[in-house]
């Protein structure tokens, strides 16, 4: 196993939450932001772990919401670094949703998230040595 794979093993990320009434909106369901702000949060752990370097988001694409997350969900967060460049790498999170009273599990909303490890001075560096 390369030395790419063996960091991108070791960095995945599992963030377990339960869905409470803060983070809700009017439709009882996971606010949008709320999503974005835990995933972004996600990718940035894992990015980090990935290169052990200070790490910026610098873009999202492709966030894929199929299906609503109701109050009193509880959500795993998995987020793996999907593509490695040379300053660079792209997360992919998704977020699996079950219900805290069965055993039904499904994904339900999955994106992309590029960091740039950034040196003392904000500048792009190598995010790997």
């Amino acid at each position: 196993m390369s030395e790419i794979e063996t960091r991108k093993d070791r960095s995945e990320t599992r963030i377990f939450k339960a869905v409470f009434p803060n983070t809700t909106n009017h439709y009882d369901t996971l606010f949008g932001g709320a999503t974005l702000h835990l995933m972004d949060e996600a990718s940035f752990i894992c990015a980090t772990r990935f290169s052990r370097k200070k790490v910026v988001t610098v873009s999202t694409d492709k966030i894929d919401f199929t299906t609503p997350i109701p109050q009193g969900s509880i959500i795993e967060l998995v987020a793996r670094v999907d593509k490695v460049g040379r300053t660079s790498c792209v997360v992919k999170t998704e977020i699996f949703m079950e219900d805290m009273y069965s055993t039904k599990r499904e994904k339900v909303v999955t994106g992309y998230f590029t960091f740039v490890a950034v040196g003392e001075d904000k500048k792009p560096i190598s995010i790997i040595d």
